[in-house]
């Protein structure tokens, strides 16, 4: 079968061995896999990513980040038969997303991450059936392939000490901002203050409820902060509270992960803010604890998502409390996807572009 291989730091379209699946497995045709950041930044650092996951605590499943892996665990896909052991509960022909990993004799493969089992950007997978789950409600495949992207706001959200009247800023509004802002006002939280560079990703912000949007280049998303009721020092919030009015705990989501944001937050942050760190910065990077100490700001780190977190996502897509509508711009077959890769680096030329092995 076909499938897009990671060999050399470059981007191959090659035929790869057939699957069959074990036990406890299913075999799924892929419908649609989205292209995650983390593709585009593990397609010429994936030995650096796979070090820092290391030195961080991740098992070693054995992984050889210069051997062959073919990428993608942002997917929807349907079944097409089923393993010993299977309980055979959803059928031929059902679409299904999943949490990229598949289990087998008593290990598990990160899909996308993997050198034996090959993620969404092949024409086929193996799935574990005991992590299926049906896609409901005639959900549109495009928007089932989101589901993966969308979890990992709604367990940054979930992370966040939010109050009923706390004001959020989220600064980037790349995938993962976007996906922060949707779990945002699923949840009823508000207001909620974007900020992107790009006028683009501005709009996509806007679409998916973001209450102010703010372009950087032109206005400081931080000037905000005293006009809805959030006083920027410890003095001003001490006047407020002997005045009788209460303060809702400020909570930035800082969703870009380049060298110097993170500083640079903690300087224009309210004091006793929670910075949300959900942008994955794969350098080494410098902050000023002096700072942050005499803010009392809390720095909280965030990656993935909990199963429980990834089936909530899907039942919001499903119900309309999250509307991805719009945001996939542009969808490729397997000999596009290098050339989606190039295209991703421009943040006006697309959102998300989802690779679509059928064609």
């Amino acid at each position: 079968m076909r499938a897009v291989i990671r060999r050399d730091r470059k981007l191959v379209c090659d035929e790869i061995g057939e699957l069959t699946p074990g036990e406890g497995q299913v075999l799924v045709s892929t419908l649609a896999c989205g292209i995650c950041g983390s593709d585009l930044h593990a397609l010429h650092h994936m030995e650096h990513m796979i070090d820092l996951s290391r030195r961080g605590g991740a098992p070693d499943s054995g992984f050889d980040p210069r051997a062959d892996t073919v990428f993608g665990h942002e997917f929807c896909a349907e079944i097409l038969d089923h393993g010993p052991g299977t309980t055979k509960s959803l059928k031929a022909g059902t679409r299904v997303v999943s949490v990229p990993i598949t289990m087998h004799n008593g290990g598990v493969e990160a899909l996308g991450f993997s050198n034996r089992l090959p993620g969404g950007f092949a024409e086929r997978m193996l799935l574990s059936e005991a992590l299926l789950l049906a896609v409901p409600n005639g959900l549109p495949t495009d928007q089932a392939a989101m589901t993966e992207p969308f979890a990992v706001g709604l367990h940054a959200v979930a992370k966040a000490h939010l109050e009923p009247k706390s004001v959020c800023l989220v600064v980037g509004c790349g995938p993962v901002g976007l996906a922060v802002i949707a779990a945002l006002k699923a949840k009823g939280y508000g207001p909620v203050i974007a900020a992107d560079f790009s006028p683009r990703r501005r709009a996509a912000a806007e679409r998916l409820g973001a209450d102010i949007v703010i372009d950087p280049a032109q206005e400081s998303p931080h000037d905000r902060w005293e006009s809805l009721g959030v006083p920027k020092t410890r003095a001003g919030q001490s006047m407020m509270r002997m005045m009788g009015n209460p303060i809702a705990r400020p909570v930035v989501f800082e969703c870009v992960g380049s060298p110097g944001v993170l500083q640079m937050l903690i300087e224009a942050a309210p004091a006793g803010a929670q910075i949300l760190v959900a942008g994955v910065c794969m350098e080494t990077d410098r902050i000023e604890p002096s700072i942050a100490i005499t803010k009392e700001i809390e720095l909280t780190f965030v990656l993935g998502y909990t199963p429980e977190e990834f089936a909530e996502t899907l039942h919001m897509l499903a119900e309309g409390v999250i509307d991805a509508t719009g945001l996939v711009t542009g969808s490729v077959p397997l000999d596009g996807v290098a050339g989606a890769f190039t295209a991703l680096g421009d943040p006006e030329a697309h959102v998300k572009i989802l690779v679509k092995p059928g064609g």
